[in-house]
């Protein structure tokens, strides 16, 4: 599930898959457990839980999303 979040988030936001995998693959395993990937519900769960993630996981996901083309 993680992996599949992070691949996503990656390919999305154009942020280097490795980095933002390594830095919210646990996260993603204990602040979203239990939420089903697909249809964006990963990337959801993080964005309303974004106080609960660690600060490499909060840092990485900033910068994926400041390196996202506007839309």
């Amino acid at each position: 599930m993680a992996v599949s979040f992070a691949r996503r988030a990656g390919a999305q936001d154009g942020a280097p898959r490795g980095a933002l995998r390594q830095a919210c693959m646990s996260d993603v395993q204990t602040v979203c457990a239990g939420i089903a990937p697909g249809g964006g519900r990963i990337k959801q769960c993080m964005t309303e839980k974004f106080d609960q993630l660690s600060d490499g996981c909060k840092s990485a996901l900033k910068q994926a999303h400041a390196q996202s083309p506007a839309k």
